[in-house]
């Protein structure tokens, strides 16, 4: 972890921050990254007295950061638990009834094809084999995968919910499911180790999971490090007995790049919002012209996304005095003001994509093998044939009767949510540009029409020139071109060649959670600067009005850090750490009542919309 700039953690609700807010913040901020190596970054629990109800079918990204992020419980429905509980009976039939099953009467991976036992798994002599393999195999899981520890609880957090919602769907015995609901709602969050997954089957940070589950490791529990046995006697809870195939069913998912996913999702909104408001304080300050946003100019070309975008911004513009005749505004803006809305909307497209396909991935099975309760060779022609009848379980005392397919497959390759990952950042990237490109053009009196000097006397003591904030977005723009480099394709023939693919999805989403940070940083030099010439806007002509939305940003920035110099107590704070905590501390929907309106909907989508929490710390900041 690096301390490249300081990152502040909202956990608090939002409202618009006061010069004594940001400057609280902002040595608290100072206090997290004080010390050397990676500080523990435990959550802060508002959201303790909520409780999320899992379904499997309907868990959306706000509720994740909310368990993840503030602390909310968990419990499952009725229909949750019985659909997991049936899936461990089938499987528990299918040994009974000979059928071989991938990862359990079998191995996995190279040794797929070896017996692990034969007949019936509640037997005496096979019960007892297997609490005993399971019981060594979630022992060993506390000193798997590769470090760094992860430093953040809410990605731990993010991880087990995922993986308890998506875990309804598996053969998970029913102490196992208890057992993680039990450390999301004790606050008993595992030591996991960042590294040790290819992104494709995120084994090694489950498998630290199973470790704490039966006692052996580390864990935090409320924040503080001790043993996990401490822990759980502590909470008043049992070590983890495990049995059946509870090591699969539990490490046989991509739930720690997910988590991360879906806090990407969350925070990625947040920063494309003010990406878009801090745009229309740019129009303003540029005295722009906004034909290229009006509806004919969007009616020739229909493309969804640019076309709710330029709306949007005008909607934030409704009432400025670009909407007046001035005959010193020119025609046409500089590309980067006047295409701005483009790149924008492509970018909310990329980020739309990414989160329906999240919402797939946290709603379903991700596992090998498949359990399907229920499915019939005459379901379909592929079934009722001598290759597919051999997993067909017929049903029994195990399985209450209930009948089914068990199969092993490839669904633990993430490769839908992996690739929109990576094509959200190049488009996040491809913003970036516009934006740092529209803070250089305001040195151009050409563009602007004036230049500040006409109106203030000197530029020592002014905040947010457009010379600063131009040399700030370069810099960091260099950052965020690496960033938006793909990762590499690559296939390692591993485990005697069988898993030969690698997704790389924990790369994947640790750069683009990475990217979403340095945009926040960037759109932070933005808003400094395009305050800045709202300044020098009213300087110019004092009647001028920016409209309702842009002003009350204005208004309340410079509140957090006033134009004149000596007017802040707190001035000696570095101006941009002021804007970027500003950027963090008050949601879009603050200062803009639609912000939760989005393409062909009234409001929010399910799963992320304008009820964004704020950011949190990026994994490697």
């Amino acid at each position: 972890m690096t301390n490249r700039a300081l990152r502040v953690k909202r956990t608090q609700p939002l409202r618009v921050a006061s010069c004594a807010t940001v400057a609280a913040l902002l040595m608290l901020s100072g206090a997290a990254w004080a010390g050397a190596g990676a500080p523990y970054h435990a959550i802060t629990p508002s959201l303790a007295q909520r409780t999320i109800v899992l379904t499997g079918h309907d868990l959306t990204v706000e509720q994740i950061v909310e368990v993840a992020r503030f602390g909310a419980k968990v419990a499952l429905t009725p229909e949750a638990r019985q659909r997991s509980a049936d899936a461990y009976g089938l499987l528990l039939e299918a040994a009974a009834e000979g059928v071989p099953v991938y990862w359990f009467n079998r191995g996995s991976g190279a040794g797929r094809q070896k017996v692990i036992f034969a007949g019936d798994a509640l037997a005496p002599e096979n019960k007892a084999a297997l609490e005993e393999r399971q019981l060594a195999i979630f022992r060993r899981g506390a000193r798997a995968g590769m470090g760094p520890e992860i430093s953040d609880e809410e990605i731990v957090r993010a991880m087990l919910v995922v993986r308890a919602n998506t875990m309804t769907y598996e053969a998970a015995s029913p102490p196992l499911m208890e057992m993680l609901l039990d450390l999301l709602n004790d606050r008993i969050t595992p030591v996991v180790q960042s590294r040790g997954t290819v992104g494709e089957g995120d084994l090694g940070p489950l498998t630290n999971v199973a470790g704490a589950m039966v006692g052996a490791g580390e864990v935090y529990y409320n924040g503080e490090r001790v043993a996990a046995a401490a822990a759980l006697a502590r909470a008043g809870l049992k070590p983890l007995a495990p049995f059946a195939a509870d090591d699969s069913a539990l490490e046989s998912s991509n739930a720690y790049s997910t988590g991360q996913a879906a806090l990407l999702v969350n925070d990625a909104r947040y920063a494309l919002a003010w990406s878009d408001l801090i745009y229309a304080i740019d129009l303003n300050g540029m005295n722009s012209s906004i034909t290229p946003l009006s509806a004919p100019v969007q009616a020739n070309r229909p493309f969804k996304w640019l076309n709710w975008n330029a709306a949007r911004i005008l909607d934030m513009l409704r009432g400025s005095y670009l909407f007046d005749e001035d005959p010193s505004r020119i025609i046409q803006d500089p590309e980067s003001l006047r295409a701005s809305s483009i790149r924008a909307g492509s970018a909310w497209q990329a980020w739309a994509l990414l989160r329906d396909e999240l919402l797939i991935q946290i709603n379903s099975s991700d596992h090998n093998p498949a359990v399907r309760v229920g499915a019939s060779p005459a379901d379909s022609w592929e079934l009722d044939t001598p290759q597919m009848r051999q997993f067909y379980v017929k049903g029994g005392p195990r399985s209450h009767g209930l009948h089914g397919f068990i199969l092993s497959n490839a669904n633990w390759d993430p490769y839908p949510l992996a690739n929109d990952i990576e094509a959200f950042t190049l488009a996040l990237a491809n913003l970036d540009v516009a934006v740092a490109q529209r803070i250089n053009r305001f040195s151009n009196t050409f563009f602007t029409g004036m230049a500040p000097k006409e109106y203030v006397d000197g530029e020592p003591g002014r905040f947010g020139t457009a010379q600063g904030s131009g040399l700030a977005a370069s810099a960091m723009m260099q950052e965020i071109q690496g960033l938006a480099v793909p990762v590499a394709p690559e296939g390692n023939a591993l485990i005697q060649t069988v898993e030969d693919l690698q997704s790389q999805t924990r790369l994947k989403v640790t750069r683009a959670r990475l990217a979403v940070d340095d945009t926040i940083e960037l759109l932070a030099e933005d808003l400094l600067s395009g305050c800045y010439w709202l300044d020098m806007r009213k300087e110019q002509q004092p009647a001028r009005s920016f409209g309702p939305v842009t002003s009350a940003v204005w208004v309340a920035f410079r509140d957090a850090l006033p134009f004149k110099e000596g007017a802040d107590p707190h001035s000696m704070h570095p101006i941009h750490e002021v804007a970027a905590t500003f950027i963090r501390a008050n949601a879009v929907a603050s200062f803009y009542a639609n912000d939760a309106s989005e393409p062909d909907s009234g409001g929010a989508r399910s799963g992320a919309g304008g009820k964004t929490a704020p950011p949190g710390r990026a994994a490697g900041k």
